[in-house]
């Protein structure tokens, strides 16, 4: 709705103006706002939630639907699937500003004003009642949920100060302190994690969703908000910490479901939008491979065996760690006085401590260990990136290189002018990097980073092998590596055995 200049600011100048006329506005409840104005935004072909991807064909179509039901709607899905984001975009379908009475608590309607604090200045100064203003942003009231929630949090309570000050009955509706409902009246009221609320509380939240009776310590207050309730729940929740009654569920208009990006693409669109690359004056360039590398590693830990489906792997995982990866590089190029920040493979290991938090291990996993799972899932991404772009590429010559006696080390402080120096030993290694679009002539940070991918690629698939100690070298002899996985298979034997309480010996 358009905004008249100047604003009416008494209830006089309000009834004689066009921008808010008051049949509308007294007849109109906030779903009925939201839907008015989704219908705008889908007829001028408008995007309805900014900045949300992956969700185009998917959630978006369900909520609009619900939202042009004029539908409570609750998002299910696991951590790190942008629910919270989605709801608090929901303002985006509300007014750029309501008109109510000045000073209300619960920013009465001024054709419709349901405290008594409002009705009584009404009838005391009439079309002389100020009128204050409302934002969209301000309309929004959200509450994570937990277990020490109270009624009188989301409903309110009595104010024995209140009355005394006021000389007031105990009984009378100016004695109560409105809650977190009452005050996100007009607007829309989000609940996070709602299994987390104890059931008593979910309970209370069934008048308000359709009689709006509310009961205050035993008083009967009648407040007919006008509310779009919406909300949030990690579907583990249903049996790790708590449930959603089943008359709440009943009272809930729409339950969608949201999900991981479905595809590596989507993946790279979100963590390039939320994660924070630009650095001030710093030239940070960031090839496609890492983006790739970086995304897959949370593809990946989804359907490893080792991480607790269940639990999810956020989209948090490859926002943090492109953040640390890009920190690495950063810090890599202020010591070695380079200009350019360009991440490297080697930087995606330096960033590990943004992966190992995020990441729910099953039992397997936990006997593993969390470093070793994470290394294993980036060097299973890194195979899995190379393949995209040098499947069917001839690398015997590099191979045979290390195989007859050739290794190559540096690190991620190792500054690029260095490590070339030590790549271009490496026989047939720049004659490769042409598929990845690297030249001779581009800046050295470029050529390295390209040719550790190469390298970090052939190690994935044990082409090659790389150490601490030795850096990228031939692969182990097989007998070798078979005689050290049976001493490591030996030794979780013995492990077993003495976690089981078993005693070696003659019998």
């Amino acid at each position: 709705m358009p905004a008249a200049h100047p604003l009416p600011l008494t209830l006089g100048e309000l009834r004689n103006s066009s921008t808010f006329p008051e049949s509308l506005l007294r007849a109109r409840t906030v779903k009925d706002e939201m839907r008015s104005n989704l219908i705008a935004l889908l007829r001028a072909g408008q995007t309805v939630f900014p900045g949300i991807v992956g969700y185009e064909d998917t959630v978006v179509p369900q909520i609009v639907n619900a939202v042009l039901s004029k539908q409570n709607f609750i998002l299910l899905g696991l951590r790190g699937q942008a629910k919270s984001r989605i709801l608090r975009a929901l303002t985006g379908l509300l007014d750029e500003r309501l008109p109510y009475i000045a000073g209300c608590e619960i920013r009465d309607n001024p054709y419709h004003p349901l405290c008594k604090r409002c009705r009584d200045l009404i009838a005391e100064r009439g079309d002389a009642t100020p009128i204050a203003y409302v934002t969209r942003a301000d309309r929004y009231v959200e509450k994570l949920a937990t277990p020490d929630v109270t009624v009188a949090d989301l409903i309110g309570d009595l104010d024995p100060i209140k009355a005394a000050r006021g000389a007031q009955d105990l009984s009378s509706e100016l004695t109560m302190h409105f809650g977190l409902l009452p005050r996100a009246n007009r607007g829309i009221f989000a609940i996070n994690e709602l299994p987390d609320l104890a059931g008593k509380i979910q309970v209370a939240l069934f008048n308000i969703m359709q009689e709006g009776d509310v009961q205050i310590k035993g008083y009967p207050v009648r407040l007919e908000l006008d509310l779009a309730l919406v909300f949030s729940a990690n579907p583990e929740d249903y049996t790790a910490r708590g449930k959603i009654i089943t008359p709440l569920k009943d009272r809930i208009g729409s339950e969608i479901r949201t999900h991981y990006p479905e595809n590596l693409e989507q993946g790279i669109a979100i963590t390039a939008q939320e994660a924070w690359q630009q650095r001030g004056q710093t030239t940070i360039e960031i090839p496609q491979y890492v983006r790739e590398v970086v995304e897959q590693i949370a593809f990946t830990a989804r359907e490893d065996k080792k991480v607790d489906k269940r639990s999810g792997v956020s989209q948090r995982l490859p926002i943090s760690t492109m953040e640390l990866v890009i920190s690495n590089a950063e810090r890599r190029a202020l010591t070695a006085g380079e200009s350019l920040v360009l991440p490297r493979v080697s930087d995606i290991y330096a960033a590990m401590p943004g992966i190992t938090g995020k990441l729910e291990l099953e039992y397997e996993g936990e006997m593993r260990g969390a470093d070793t799972v994470v290394q294993d899932l980036i060097r299973t991404a890194v195979g899995k990136t190379y393949d995209r772009y040098f499947s069917g590429i001839d690398t015997e010559q590099i191979e045979l290189w290390f195989n007859l006696g050739g290794t190559v080390k540096f690190d991620d402080n190792q500054p690029a002018d260095a490590a070339l120096l030590d790549l271009k030993e490496i026989q047939g290694l720049f004659d490769k990097l042409s598929t990845l679009d690297v030249k001779l002539s581009d800046p050295s940070p470029k050529i390295v980073a390209a040719a550790e991918f190469l390298l970090e690629g052939l190690v994935a698939h044990r082409k090659l092998s790389r150490s601490e100690e030795h850096g990228f070298a031939a692969p182990e002899p097989t007998s070798r590596k078979q005689e050290k996985q049976k001493l490591e298979i030996d030794y979780d034997d013995w492990q077993r055995q003495r976690r089981g309480g078993r005693r070696g010996g003659y019998n």
